[in-house]
């Protein structure tokens, strides 16, 4: 099991740094609306966390098991390593374009309120990059063979780090408002500034994470 935790954990920080819900946090606490908008979003982020890498571990427990299952997971977490990889270059050749998208549905999102912030966060796990970052997360679970219990206690850990930059600012800003305003202000300024570097950089590490425990299974 704590090899397992050593394998997802890359993949968890790589959620946690991701710059779209932690923008969404951000401007949320930062709208007349986040004392009653706020916590629906965090428990929208954690329940679709939750949901969606226990669907892919569970969906992985429904595959057959191969006749060589070492290799059949190596050309899966190279194939998933190469589609992050694939991600990253988009990500970078569509910079431009996204900043247009971005200020659209971040003005939306200063407005929303406790219903529309729930799900959104959920949706936001329905993203190509979370999915994927997902499906390693799940397929990393089945090739372990863990019980349970101990498939439980990874999704667990995983979660808990995966959330962290969506509910810490949230717990912080819900008991010192006046204090969080300051950071959450920089914040938002440099997520701005290099959200397209910060994104692509994360996919080129977790992509050449992945392909490289593939390659070694081989």
């Amino acid at each position: 099991m704590w090899q397992t935790i050593g394998h997802v954990l890359p993949i968890a920080v790589a959620v946690a740094l991701s710059s779209v819900p932690i923008m969404a946090t951000v401007l949320i606490l930062l709208s007349p609306n986040r004392v009653r908008s706020a916590v629906p979003f965090m428990v929208g982020w954690l329940l679709g966390l939750v949901a969606v890498v226990t669907a892919f571990a569970l969906l992985a427990q429904t595959v057959p098991k191969p006749r060589h299952p070492q290799v059949a997971l190596a050309v899966a977490e190279f194939l998933i390593g190469a589609a992050i990889l694939t991600l990253a270059v988009i990500t970078w050749r569509q910079a431009p374009t996204a900043a247009v998208r971005e200020s659209r549905w971040r003005r939306a999102v200063s407005s929303f309120g406790p219903g529309a912030s729930f799900g959104f966060a959920v949706v936001l796990n329905l993203r190509p990059k979370a999915l994927l970052l997902a499906a390693a997360t799940g397929l990393i679970i089945r090739a372990d063979g863990l019980s349970v219990t101990e498939s439980a206690i990874v999704i667990g850990v995983y979660t808990t780090v995966a959330a962290t930059t969506v509910a810490g600012p949230i717990v912080a800003t819900l008991v010192a408002p006046e204090k969080a305003r300051g950071w959450l202000l920089s914040t938002r300024h440099w997520i701005d500034e290099n959200s397209s570097v910060v994104a692509v950089v994360i996919l080129l590490i977790v992509g050449v994470v992945l392909v490289g425990n593939g390659l070694t299974r081989l």
